[in-house]
């Protein structure tokens, strides 16, 4: 610190001489060159904005944007260097209090720091020769007595007083620990600097042994060089949290949202509300880029964006595999629908062609009797049924409705009207003829019928085939009513040109 003090109190003592005569510039780091007094500015280099990080950070946040600065700016930029000096970090989001990477520096020193690192101008003092004059306190020993100066007016002047609580340095520890207000640290820095015994600390910091009012030891921060990214974005985020005034503003969609706190902004783009392309607003130091520009936050929002990607690519695969499954699906539904056709049409052809052998068998007048389910259509007008349901009439062969096939039992019954009074009607079938066709029942597996299921099944015959079906299920059950006239329809029962109903049921069991 000694060190650092011999460069800056020359260097403010030579910058107010400067500003007297009425100059404004850039001051920093680069800027600067050994004189005969000590430190002074190089004109040349301190009329320009620079562009290299570690100078820009040293330029007042009213003076990045190209306007050269006052005494107001000179006063952050001497702060600022001062705070390289001694820590070896720059001015920034993420930033430590000196004492976090140096404990050997004096409670004052930051006292003083966090006055000439006020981000808003209007509450910033501008005194550089009261700024000499505290800094000389801080170490007698490193530099020449700058000229005598009032240094009260760090903390307030005509018209305006100093609030540190807009400080780029963060808030004391002691004071985030015990929920104290920032501005704990404006009454502070008021009964420390007006003391002219700069090195004397608290007696209760003293006590501590550590200057911040707590009694317990601080955690070493992680080397921020190494290279495991993992390390390193924890190492940044325990550096982030160090700042909890919210003092961020994201513009997205051409809104601000905001403000927020360094560890609410890494949440919101952890969740990905935000990203890199974003632009980034510190409301202390009133920088704006994108957030990949921000090296405090360029580090997250990439590691953000590859997680996005590896959501991205996994949505992908999965997409691809799904339309895979999905095309082999139905390459095996097509598959199977085609050989069902080829099945379907070679059992049409068979049912078919049995039929027509069926219907071209002779049937034996005495092996066949009416199947006398259905007055209406087993008794004409004016005869009288016979044995076994036959009916008693003439010879002749006659002739006998066609009933077309694919309706209900019920549409071939009404459609079906037969001339009973013609000569030759053959003897029908017996009753058990069809139903030992009907009655087996071992169509009912092949459709899945259960155990609990009541079906009643009408079926209108002629040659040999049924015409006309209806199936009833108790509990009614569509689909299985379906497959079983499906069965019914292709079954080949004994061959008569008359139309008769066959009737059964298969009772629950």
């Amino acid at each position: 610190m000694r060190d650092a003090i011999a460069i800056v109190v020359p260097l403010c003592t030579h910058l107010a001489e400067l500003h007297a005569s009425g100059g404004r510039f850039f001051v920093h780091p680069s800027a600067l060159k050994h004189g005969k007094a000590g430190t002074e500015l190089d004109l040349d280099f301190a009329s320009d904005l620079p562009t290299h990080i570690r100078d820009r950070a040293a330029v007042a946040p009213e003076c990045r944007r190209g306007e050269k600065g006052d005494t107001r700016a000179s006063v952050f930029s001497i702060g600022a260097i001062l705070y390289e000096l001694c820590t070896g970090e720059i001015v920034g989001p993420g930033m430590k209090r000196p004492r976090e990477a140096a404990p050997t520096l004096p409670p004052q020193f930051e006292v003083v720091l966090g006055k000439a690192l006020v981000a808003d101008p209007k509450h910033r003092p501008h005194d550089l020769a009261a700024l000499a004059q505290a800094l000389h306190h801080l170490a007698p020993s490193g530099s020449m007595p700058p000229p005598a100066a009032d240094e009260s007016r760090l903390d307030h002047d005509v018209g305006f007083d100093v609030d540190v609580s807009l400080s780029m340095l963060p808030p004391a520890p002691f004071e985030r620990v015990n929920g104290v207000s920032s501005a704990r640290a404006g009454h502070v820095a008021q009964f420390s600097t007006g003391s002219t015994n700069a090195q004397a600390a608290p007696p209760s910091s003293r006590s501590m042994g550590n200057g911040y009012g707590i009694a317990v030891a601080q955690a070493s921060h992680p080397d921020l060089r190494v290279e495991d990214p993992t390390v390193r974005l924890a190492a940044l985020k325990e550096q982030l949290e160090s700042d909890p005034r919210p003092r961020y503003v994201v513009v997205k969609d051409g809104m601000d949202h905001g403000p927020f706190t360094a560890v609410e902004l890494l949440q919101q783009i952890a969740s990905h509300q935000f990203i890199g392309a974003h632009p980034l607003r510190d409301t202390l130091s009133g920088d704006e880029k994108p957030i990949d520009e921000w090296s405090d936050f360029a580090l997250f929002a990439r590691h953000a964006g590859l997680h996005r990607e590896i959501k991205q690519e996994r949505r992908a695969l999965e997409g691809v595999v799904a339309a895979e499954s999905h095309r082999t699906q139905w390459k095996a539904l097509v598959g199977g629908t085609l050989l069902a056709v080829i099945v379907a049409a070679g059992a049409a052809w068979w049912l078919r062609e049995r039929s027509r052998n069926e219907h071209e068998q002779t049937v034996r007048e005495d092996k066949a009797t009416n199947v006398d389910s259905d007055a209406a259509l087993s008794a004409g007008k004016d005869g009288k049924k016979g044995p076994g349901g036959g009916i008693i009439g003439g010879g002749g062969g006659g002739k006998y409705p066609q009933i077309a096939g694919g309706g209900s039992c019920e549409a071939a019954r009404a459609k079906y009207v037969e001339d009973y009074t013609q000569q030759g009607v053959p003897a029908d079938l017996s009753a058990g003829a069809y139903n030992g066709v009907l009655a087996k029942g071992t169509y009912l597996n092949s459709c899945g019928v259960p155990s609990n299921m009541t079906v009643s099944i009408c079926a209108a015959v002629q040659n040999g085939r049924a015409v006309g079906v209806t199936v009833s299920t108790q509990p009614a059950s569509p689909s299985h009513s379906s497959c079983i006239r499906g069965a019914v329809m292709g079954m080949g029962f004994p061959a008569h040109p008359r139309m008769d109903i066959v009737t059964t049921t298969f009772a629950a069991q």
